[in-house]
């Protein structure tokens, strides 16, 4: 009897096993890829600030960026970023990596002050731990949710028909505005871009982790080059039209926010519910609160 109740447990405790395991290597992932963006956004917008406001938007922005030895190191951190994050899609869900994905500048503000021999403010300091407290507040209810298939071709449609009228609503109208405002249209739009970005990454990374080399049979591979190139331009036009402060929190908190809508939307991931449900979205505003206030700093401004 024991032995046969043993037995049967096994598989369970196996399973859950691997389950803490498969959340350990998101987690330690999704904050190792914060730490790289972060970095690397100061890095970009310190190179892109410097380029005239007629290549705004145009591919020959990026090309005339790609010979500053500076935009170059930039792009190396955001790819590894960005190879990590997949990473942690791949063992994670968008709700649980994606609000840790977004705590870039909390590991980036305090290498930027030490290299300058600054000290953190009592504001940044206070930007870090509404960050800090508000995910940790937002994962600590999180419900465990079961691995979901991602969907298929006519499941993407409808969230790449609203995200890409949303994006084009938004540079047309940053087109038609002044330097800041255009710098807020253009990192709206690379946002929600991100965010669709993600969750491509998501379903790519799921592809290659079961099936190999024949997830290039698909296409959500091409897509991430289309979807990520075109946010690029976008983020590197907010760049080049004003300061962090403007499009950063933009883009940090339209990315996550996207990202997790979408996980519940299309990949069927769960949110908390009842009084567990208040706690998330709190915690989300702490860090939404957070998040503005350190990209705000001047170490990114400057």
């Amino acid at each position: 009897m024991t032995a046969a109740a043993v037995t049967v447990r096994a598989p369970a405790a196996t399973g859950e096993h691997a389950g803490i395991v498969a959340s350990a290597i998101a987690v330690l992932s999704a904050l190792a890829a914060a730490c790289c963006f972060g970095v690397a956004a100061v890095v970009q917008q310190a190179a892109a600030s410097g380029m005239p406001e007629t290549q705004s938007l145009r591919p020959r922005l990026l090309w005339e960026l790609a010979h500053r030895p500076l935009w170059l190191a930039g792009i190396a951190m955001a790819a590894a970023s960005y190879f990590i994050q997949g990473v942690a899609l791949a063992f994670g869900s968008l709700v649980l990596v994606m609000p840790l994905a977004s705590t870039d500048l909390l590991f980036a503000l305090p290498l930027i002050a030490w290299r300058r021999g600054q000290r953190l403010t009592p504001a940044e300091v206070t930007g870090a731990m509404c960050t800090a407290g508000g995910v940790a507040a937002f994962l600590t209810v999180l419900p465990h949710t079961p691995g979901a298939a991602a969907p298929g071709s006519w499941g993407w449609l409808p969230l790449l028909v609203v995200i890409g009228s949303l994006v084009a609503v938004l540079v047309s109208a940053g087109l038609r505005s002044p330097g800041r405002r255009r710098a807020g249209m253009y990192a709206a739009a690379a946002g929600l871009l991100f965010a669709l970005l993600d969750a491509l990454t998501k379903a790519a990374a799921d592809l290659l982790r079961h099936d190999g080399l024949a997830a290039l049979r698909h296409w959500e591979p091409y897509a991430l080059l289309v979807i990520g190139g075109t946010g690029l331009l976008l983020a590197q036009s907010s760049y080049q039209a004003g300061s962090l402060a403007i499009s950063l929190p933009l883009i940090d908190t339209l990315e996550p926010i996207g990202a997790v809508l979408i996980g519940t939307a299309v990949f069927q991931e769960r949110l908390a519910s009842s009084w567990a449900l208040a706690v998330q979205v709190l915690g989300a505003l702490l860090a939404v609160t957070g998040i503005t206030i350190l990209d705000r700093s001047p170490l990114v401004r400057t």
